[in-house]
């Protein structure tokens, strides 16, 4: 697994050793945490555009989950270099590990809502809506697509690709760029009003982390080949409505900030799911207003005892 330091990769990594899986991390902990590392797992302190770190990662690995990116839409106008090694030439080289270590049978690579086109309105859109991307990440997340299904087939591996919509939960990492639920749970902690982009009518679809590992599980454990899939829970909520419901756990009286908004973000950015439904058996057990309040709750205990 790549990026089994990470958000969601480390919680992947505890769900597998769960099953009794032997699981392999390669991370340069640029972004995931030693600590996030679940006991039981082995560890390569490494980097995917290393092909020496890829092979040792890859011994014995008969499945390839991979998840390390550089994951920012924001900032990926900045750091559109950077974002292409990692995203593009690191998949590039992962990929050509694993064909060339020959244990790996099925590729999953992570991708993102960021490869598509902006909708017209706040609806479900299915995979089969136009990948125009707003932003070089959004570029560097469909080339990922691309080489994925491309070297998989080319080599007779089997390859799914995930589109994940907007994750949240306990242990996002707090960033400028992502995660808008953190960066509103940490200001308001700190007694701070949040900045919000635009008008705050932008709808998103918030998926928490948790259903986003049961729906890699889910294309690990179908019989399924070829495929690129969203994975989301197919309603859309406003950043303005998430600060409501974020400022309301906190019983703030506290008002967003309103700024320019950001080039490259998505108006509207809700998945159909039906295709996750169908082929994976994908069924999301996280409601956004229930789950909040756990959320916070995990962010503000960890934040006590750090």
């Amino acid at each position: 697994m790549t990026g089994g330091a990470g958000f969601i990769g480390s919680r992947l990594a505890n769900r597998l050793l769960e099953r009794g899986l032997q699981v392999s991390v390669l991370d340069n902990l640029s972004v995931g945490r030693k600590e996030n590392i679940p006991a039981g797992a082995r560890f390569v302190e490494g980097d995917i555009l290393n092909s020496g770190d890829c092979r040792t990662a890859l011994e014995g690995c008969d499945l390839l989950f991979h998840l390390a990116a550089r994951v920012a839409i924001r900032s990926s106008f900045d750091f559109i270099v950077e974002d292409t090694m990692c995203n593009v030439v690191g998949t590039a080289c992962i990929l050509r590990e694993a064909v060339k270590g020959g244990s790996v049978r099925k590729v999953i690579s992570a991708s993102s809502m960021g490869v598509y086109s902006d909708s017209a309105a706040p609806i479900a859109i299915s995979e089969n809506h136009p990948t125009v991307p707003a932003s070089p990440y959004g570029v560097s997340k469909l080339a990922l697509e691309q080489l994925t299904h491309c070297v998989a087939a080319s080599a007779g591996l089997e390859s799914v690709v995930l589109r994940l919509f907007n994750t949240y939960g306990p242990g996002q990492r707090l960033s400028p760029y992502v995660g808008v639920i953190t960066i509103f749970i940490n200001k308001l902690r700190a007694g701070e009003r949040p900045t919000i982009f635009g008008d705050g009518c932008q709808a998103r679809d918030f998926v928490h982390v948790d259903d986003v590992v049961s729906g890699f599980l889910g294309a690990m454990d179908a019989p399924v080949n070829g495929e690129t899939i969203n994975i989301g829970t197919g309603t859309p909520h406003t950043v303005n409505q998430v600060f409501e419901v974020v400022a309301g756990v906190f019983e703030s009286g506290l008002s967003p900030i309103y700024a320019p908004g950001v080039p490259g973000e998505l108006r509207y950015s809700i998945a159909s799911i039906e295709k996750a439904e169908r082929l994976l058996g994908f069924r999301p057990a996280f409601k956004f207003e229930k789950s909040i309040p756990a959320v916070i709750a995990q962010v503000l205990a960890k934040a006590t005892t750090s």
